[in-house]
């Protein structure tokens, strides 16, 4: 097994006391990997160090910040290879899926380089004669970062990379489900890169979570704080955080619907489906949660859909099958309740379904109704739920009836009449003629809803890293009414 430590202060260390836990390959039931794990003590040494650290971080020139973010990028290139079989190894994804996630995850980097000479400033007209009145973006100082499982290279890296650019420093918290793979992300960018201090890693047991996650976000010196995860985990760290009134950047579940209007594309329409509904086996925050399909076209599109999701079958990856392995079983008997949920109540399968441990191929259900569980249920698994409706009107009202609001998608060969639809759909994200799964470096990603709120990447990633400070000069000696 490998073995982790806690990294703090640009040393590697166990918990106190030595405590440890384990993570268990989802397929063969193995462990893969012991880590240590971190008490409140842990926690807090972690935010000291960060804290140490931060003046002189905040103070380093923009070049000199963008050169390290650059060699953190060779770094993490560098470790690819050990990196990448960990991830395989702790989630059960294919490898596909987790190279897809390096390369992201060093183009954050990359621009997280970039962006560090556009904090740029303003000068604010003044009704003050003889002031000079600016406005700055200031690092907040400690950012406590916390990235889940489901796409763990990416989404770490995301949790550091623009807040340390920013000239912040950073406690990041592992997910207790690949521990190993968040270690080995921090050891490749902190070992002759960032100076000590600056990025920190913290590792606990899913038992002492609400413990030592509740002692970071209170800690006097963390200042800002980002989560990527579940909804409801989400609701209570911001809870959390409002008690001592930190700002908070969530990105957070979704049920994104996809539009299929009468005129799209329809072999279009079903390789976006089938690729944003079942990759990485439907555990994406961006996974197509619904196929949102014009009455008159469905019956062709649902053909279709049902024909290429049936040749996408899950199994060991390491054998080269399209989809991997859920998590864990009890995820994917998760997964198999909403379906049986729905077949009961009117559903008709169209094809897969069947679990066979973690795994499942990919399931199409057809006529789904809101009388289903899986309506409204982010599934997180490898089911797409196809919903016919008799208009575009309709097509809105059905993809907003969610309480999320991430990512969306319409296709049609109507570009205007597709950007009308597009523009009444409630979400942070929305593509034409795409597949909800899309991501790039430097756009604002985010959503609205119960899908959280705050932008990560590019300028949107700045703002919220940093905090706009207002500063006047008086040139001339100013006058007083006493």
């Amino acid at each position: 097994m490998f073995e982790t430590n806690l990294i703090i202060g640009g040393s590697e260390m166990p918990a106190a006391g030595g405590s440890t836990f384990q993570v268990v390959n989802p397929i063969t039931g193995k462990p893969v990997s012991v880590a240590a794990a971190a008490t409140v003590a842990d926690a807090q040494a972690a935010v000291q160090a960060a804290a140490a650290a931060f003046p002189a971080w905040s103070e380093t020139p923009p070049g000199a910040r963008r050169a390290l973010m650059l060699k953190a990028a060779e770094r993490l290139t560098a470790a690819t290879e050990e990196i990448v079989t960990m991830m395989v190894a702790e989630t059960g994804a294919a490898r596909s899926w987790a190279a897809f996630n390096i390369k992201l995850a060093c183009d954050l980097l990359r621009e997280g380089g970039a962006m560090t000479t556009q904090l740029t400033g303003d000068v604010i007209p003044t009704e003050k004669a003889g002031c000079l009145s600016i406005a700055t973006r200031e690092p907040w100082g400690v950012c406590l970062g916390m990235a889940p499982w489901n796409a763990p290279i990416v989404l770490f890296v995301r949790a550091f990379a623009m807040p340390v650019a920013c000239g912040n420093t950073v406690v990041l918290k592992s997910s207790e489900l690949c521990p190993a793979t968040h270690f080995l992300i921090t050891k490749a960018v902190t070992e002759g890169v960032f100076p000590a201090g600056v990025v920190n890693l913290v590792s606990h047991s899913a038992e002492d979570a609400p413990e030592v996650v509740r002692s970071l976000i209170a800690a006097p010196a963390v200042r800002h704080i980002n989560f990527t995860g579940s909804s409801h985990v989400g609701s209570i760290i911001a809870r959390q955080a409002g008690e001592y009134l930190k700002p908070v950047l969530l990105e957070l579940g979704g049920k994104s619907p996809l539009i299929v209007l009468d005129d799209a594309d329809l072999d279009a329409a079903v390789d976006a489906a089938a690729f944003g509904a079942f990759m990485h086996q439907g555990q994406i925050c961006m996974a197509t949660g619904r196929v949102i399909v014009l009455e008159s076209i469905a019956d062709k599109f649902v053909a279709r859909f049902a024909a290429k999701a049936a040749a996408l079958k899950a199994g060991d990856p390491g054998a080269g099958t399209p989809l991997g392995s859920m998590i864990n079983e009890r995820a994917a008997q998760r997964v198999e309740r909403l379906i049986d949920d729905a077949v009961t109540k009117g559903a008709r399968r169209c094809t897969g379904g069947e679990r066979r441990g973690s795994f499942m191929d990919a399931t199409v259900l057809d006529h789904v109704t809101p009388a289903m569980d899986i309506y409204l249920a982010e599934a997180f698994g490898p089911v797409a739920p196809v919903i016919r409706v008799p208009d575009d009107r309709e097509a809105v009202r059905v993809a907003n009836d969610t309480e999320y609001g991430l990512s969306a998608a319409v296709f049609g060969k109507d570009l205007s009449r597709a950007l009308t639809v597009s523009r009444q759909v409630e979400s942070g994200i929305c593509h034409i003629n795409g597949p909800t799964v899309q991501d790039e470096a430097q756009i604002p990603f985010g959503g609205v809803k119960s899908s959280g709120y705050g932008r990560f990447g590019g300028r949107g990633g700045v703002e919220s890293f940093t905090y706009s400070r207002w500063i006047t000069i008086e040139t001339k000696e100013p006058h007083y009414p006493f």
